[in-house]
């Protein structure tokens, strides 16, 4: 899996093969492009490095801001002025960009720098980027969780330079940079630095060393040079009074030769930096191909808990690249908490919550458990400190809590844990915060009133109580359980009972029908409130496009006429945007799986492909690329309620180690599917030789590994067509889901 992982895939504008079918049908509203970089990562680490061109927005590409249809260019080409640290991963407008510390080799006087160079060259692998820019200096760049190794390889010349601008954050985009509000960098000695700037109120320590004592080592502000100077301070910097500064080495350099830098990061300050870099390094002077390898070994280790059966290494890369992408983020970064003393489990760039929740947050539990168990104490442990759980949570004091886009959500991934049974969280502690973050915000007209607008949020509290309940259930606590569960019922106040359709209200990003479908807690009482099984289909069936005709996708810059016919069509964005996500699964529920397995093939057939275009929309933190290694496993969770549900898999067999044991997929009857290839369908289930009539795993089942077998076939079967996933109006809510 390791050597098939492109990251170069979703860094460019959305170029995928001619959509066939029910693809043709669906409507894009949000920005076509992933928005991802190929930079050197670590597994869920806390430190990327990539290319810097101010490009929007992860600080790599050649495109500037943009909301809707096709991205308008920044850059006509690759280029770059140098190599940054910490981006974000295929997120939209989140104001929040990073990019810091950026390194620029160069031939020139330091008053050339932030020229941009072509980038004539460049490949990454996971763990590992390089590239050449066109003055002839080649860079490779490697991470580790806490720290970044950069390789510079010069051409000739009598004064090249490394400069390191502690000034530069964020992107050159409009309103897009990042201003620290106070610096302190200390020249230590010979190849040896530290320094600490306040971005965005976090302080983010570094400590510096470069492996070529005979280079002189300097410190510059404002593009002049300082001379025997071994400090720079800056006790406040506004936008107005910013000039760059920062630290460079230069000196004469062979043909072909090798300078190393070697960078570790803390929000604890530069001792721990220091220790940071030592500890994942070693001392030096030299660890660039030591800390690859190792980064390396742990990438392979992480992409080899899915292998996949396949004679096409095109889906072979397809695949792979999104289980990578969807394991960088969120950022573990354990002892390093800025803004409280005590040590322990600490996380950031949960950048969009409202995604990753229902597909990355139920791989992660799945394939590292460990890992989602150390970051749900951190979201614990941020409650505590800073009063709520978060729904987003970046690098940055006082983070935007993102309140518009949902409410809620760090519930239900707390409520697969619990009813996983997954060791070292403490419930009661988390009970508590639970419960006190669902009367905040958008909660208390909820409790007062009964529903809140934007009615999505009436969905998610709702779900929410009903998440909690479960913890309640869990520690034993019956009376919250008897007060949560007509709270938790309280999803039914946010539809129209006339169309069996959410209310009028405002949505982010998406309108009533995105929302509409979504697996709720009691889908067989949603599915009663649309009129029953069969008017519930074809309610999908209007959302999916069945019958309808070929759309035209926005262009560059759309019109808002154009805009509003799109959003007029009330149908399904193709995953350009996720808040309907899960939405083909709803059929599931009105024993129609046939349906589920038509809309999940043509998605995963034609919405994905190798090359820089190779997503239809923001990849979203991994939110999107899980949604297809799920889907294309014949899985999907549905998030909270300890589920899986089943359809058809696009590979003939596949092995997922869950933990420390295995779940193994096989078929009968399979066919390759292709973009405009037949449906298969599910003729029949069995689990470890016994036959399974209904059409998911509990997360136990799954968890606890084994041999699952599908026979697969051309045409619909009576499968899962009489055997309803559960819901709380028909099965007993906690006997049923931890069985």
């Amino acid at each position: 899996m390791f050597e098939r992982v492109d990251p170069f895939i979703g860094t460019e504008a959305t170029s995928l093969p001619e959509q066939h079918g029910l693809a043709q049908t669906w409507w894009w509203p949000k920005p076509q492009v992933g928005n991802t970089h190929p930079g050197a990562t670590f597994p869920l680490g806390m430190v990327s490095a990539c290319a810097y061109s101010g490009a929007y927005p992860t600080g790599y590409g050649r495109y500037d801001l943009g909301t809707e249809g096709l991205p308008t260019e920044l850059h006509d080409r690759q280029v770059a002025s140098g190599f940054t640290h910490f981006q974000q991963s295929g997120t939209g407008a989140i104001r929040k960009y990073y990019n810091y510390f950026r390194v620029t080799p160069m031939l020139q006087p330091l008053d050339d720098l932030g020229q941009l160079w072509d980038v004539v060259d460049e490949s990454a692998e996971p763990g590992y980027y390089t590239a050449t820019l066109e003055s002839g200096i080649r860079a490779e760049i490697t991470v580790g969780p806490k720290s970044a190794v950069h390789r510079y390889t010069f051409p000739a010349h009598r004064d090249a330079r490394l400069v390191i601008d502690f000034s530069l954050g964020g992107l050159s985009i409009p309103h897009g940079r990042t201003v620290p509000l106070r610096a302190h960098l200390h020249s230590i000695s010979p190849g040896i630095a530290q320094g600490e700037i306040v971005v965005e109120g976090a302080p983010l320590a570094i400590h510096v060393e470069c492996d070529d004592p005979r280079w002189r080592q300097l410190l510059w502000y404002d593009r002049r040079l300082m001379p025997g100077g071994t400090r720079l301070d800056f006790d406040r910097i506004r936008p107005t009074t910013l000039r760059p500064f920062g630290l460079m080495w230069a000196g004469p350099s062979e043909p072909g030769q090798v300078v190393e830098l070697r960078f570790g990061f803390s929000l604890r300050g530069v001792d721990q930096a220091r220790e940071n870099l030592e500890r994942e390094c070693g001392p030096g002077p030299s660890s660039f191909a030591t800390r690859r390898a190792a980064t390396a070994e742990v990438w392979q280790e992480a992409l080899g808990k899915i292998r996949v059966d396949t004679p096409s290494k095109d889906k072979q890369t397809v695949f792979s690249t999104a289980l990578y992408h969807s394991l960088i983020k969120p950022c573990l970064a354990p002892d390093e908490s800025p803004f409280w003393p005590a040590d322990g489990p600490f996380a950031f760039d949960l950048a969009t919550m409202w995604d990753i929740y229902r597909t990355q947050l139920p791989l992660l539990t799945t394939l590292l458990p460990d890992k989602a168990v150390e970051l749900a104490n951190a979201l614990l442990y941020i409650s505590e400190e800073e009063g709520n759980l978060p729904i987003g949570y970046r690098m940055a004091r006082g983070a935007d809590q993102f309140s518009r886009q949902a409410s809620a959500l760090a519930h239900t991934f707390l409520a697969d844990l619990c009813q996983l049974g997954l060791p070292g969280m403490d419930w009661d502690w988390a009970l508590v915060h639970m419960h006190n973050d669902l009367r905040r915000t958008y909660g208390e007209d909820f409790l007062l009133r009964g529903k809140v607008h934007p009615i999505s949020h009436t969905l998610d509290l709702a779900f929410g109580y009903w998440c909690t309940s479960q913890i309640a259930a869990h520690v034993g606590d019956p009376a919250l359980v008897e007060q949560f569960t007509p709270l938790a019922a309280r999803w039914v106040n946010a539809f129209d009972e006339e169309t069996g359709l959410l209310q009028d209200s405002t949505y982010y990003e998406g309108g009533r029908w995105n929302y509409s479908f979504r697996l709720l807690h009691d889908m067989a009482a949603r599915i009663k409130l649309s009129g029953g099984d069969d008017a519930f289909v074809a309610q999908l069936d209007q959302f999916f496009g069945f019958g309808a005709p070929a759309v035209t996708q926005p262009g560059l810059r759309p019109a808002i006429e154009e805009m509003a016919a799109g959003y007029a069509l009330n149908r399904f964005e193709g995953l350009n945007n996720e808040p309907d996500m899960e939405a083909p699964w709803s059929y599931h529920y009105a024993g129609r799986p046939d349906r589920t397995a038509e809309v999940v093939q043509a998605i995963v057939q034609n919405q994905f492909g190798t090359g820089r275009g190779g997503l239809p929309g923001n990849d979203d933190s991994g939110g999107l690329s899980s949604w297809f290694v799920w889907a294309s496993l014949g899985l999907f969770p549905v998030a909270g309620q300890n589920l899986f549900l089943i359809s058809a898999p696009a590979w003939r067999e596949s092995s997922i180690d869950v933990g420390d044991r295995n779940l193994t997929i096989e078929t009968t009857g399979f066919v390759e599917p292709t973009p405009d290839g037949p449906t298969q369908y599910v003729q029949s289930v069995h689990l470890d030789g016994e036959r399974l009539d209904r059409t998911w795993l509990t997360g136990t089942e799954l968890h606890r590994g084994g041999r699952l077998h599908l026979e697969l076939g051309p045409t619909p079967s009576d499968w899962g067509t009489t055997v309803r996933p559960p819901s709380v109006s028909t099965h007993p809510p906690t006997a049923a889901l931890r069985r």
